[in-house]
């Protein structure tokens, strides 16, 4: 038996974990993470070094239980169009099924969405043989709203390719936005009654400052890199993500699960490593944020671990900034 999870510390150290999706199903918190490897790859801005092949399914009876590892749940090679890298995936409930929300690239190296189903939330998932349709780029997140709608946010700069769709078509060598003009925002897409495909194209969300102006995208402080991820506290639209070159998790509201989103703060200081991915859940009458950080690989960027530690919000809604590193 693993020993209890301890708030700031890896949930589990026998694997790495990264990009981690909490979630409460049945009673307990189920953790949606990549899982990486030991492979050694030169890094890039490319992220050739994420050379992920599978999903392990992670779940906590609470936040003082061990964490466990419910084994490999999905495989690059159990699905039909992936070709490789399995990064940040999500999952959801809806229809009396468990879904599963990945990106991979395709056999023409373009990301893709994929989906995969399962009566467990533990999986194992069984994919859909094609990715979602009008899918790109990486980072799916999906929330259910209180009426029953799904939505799903997803997009990545650089290695994401977020900038090769910015015309809604794909351009391999496009290139992003002047500093001093608005940045590039995630995208999000209502998802069919039966969770597979989306209801009508994708729309880009914009982040603007407490003016009503675009944040620009030579605003590495609060522009959007990647890692979207979408939660509903007293009735309010929270979108928070990772502003990838400052490292770190940002966030904005809105009235409206699409946006606009106006930007409100930090949530989540640099952690060890490049990368920073996070998601926020409620379990019980308390909240907590989920992310990943490299300090048990010495700083091997590419050999994260997936930690928690309690969020607060303050009176006015706003949420108070996290050092992941105080004691």
């Amino acid at each position: 038996m693993s020993k209890p999870a301890q708030p700031n510390e890896p949930i589990v150290t026998h694997i790495y974990t990264a990009d981690p999706s909490a979630h409460v199903f049945e009673g307990k918190i189920y953790i949606y993470p990549s899982h990486d490897l030991d492979h050694e790859n030169t890094s890039n801005d490319n992220g050739d070094q994420y050379d992920m092949e599978d999903y392990h399914v992670l779940s906590m009876e609470d936040v003082n239980a061990p964490c466990v590892d419910h084994g490999q749940a999905l495989h690059v090679k159990d699905v039909p169009w992936a070709k490789k890298q399995m990064w940040a995936p999500d999952a959801a409930y809806k229809n009396d099924t468990y879904y599963l929300y990945f990106p991979a690239r395709d056999h023409n190296d373009i990301f893709r969405l994929g989906v995969a189903t399962s009566s467990s939330p533990s999986g194992p998932f069984t994919p859909e043989p094609d990715y979602i349709p009008g899918s790109y780029s990486i980072d799916p997140a999906v929330f259910v709203d209180d009426d029953n709608r799904a939505y799903i946010y997803f997009g990545g700069l650089w290695g994401g390719q977020l900038e090769q769709w910015q015309t809604g078509s794909h351009i391999p060598d496009g290139e992003g936005p002047a500093a001093d003009a608005p940045a590039i925002g995630p995208r999000v897409a209502e998802l069919s009654d039966d969770m597979l495909t989306f209801k009508d194209t994708p729309q880009e969300i914009s982040i603007i400052d407490e003016n009503g102006s675009p944040i620009t995208a030579g605003d590495e402080e609060r522009r959007y890199f990647e890692g979207p991820w979408v939660h509903k506290y007293n009735g309010t639209y929270y979108l928070s993500y990772s502003t990838g070159s400052t490292h770190q998790i940002v966030y904005g509201t809105s009235q409206s699960p699409t946006g606009p989103f106006e930007f409100k703060g930090t949530i989540l200081t640099p952690v060890i490593g490049w990368t920073t991915h996070h998601s926020i859940v409620q379990f019980q009458d308390k909240w907590y944020l989920f992310y990943h950080d490299s300090s048990l690989s010495g700083g091997a960027d590419n050999k994260r671990s997936v930690k928690f530690t309690e969020l607060k919000y303050n009176a006015d809604g706003t949420i108070q900034t996290i050092d992941p590193y105080s004691k």
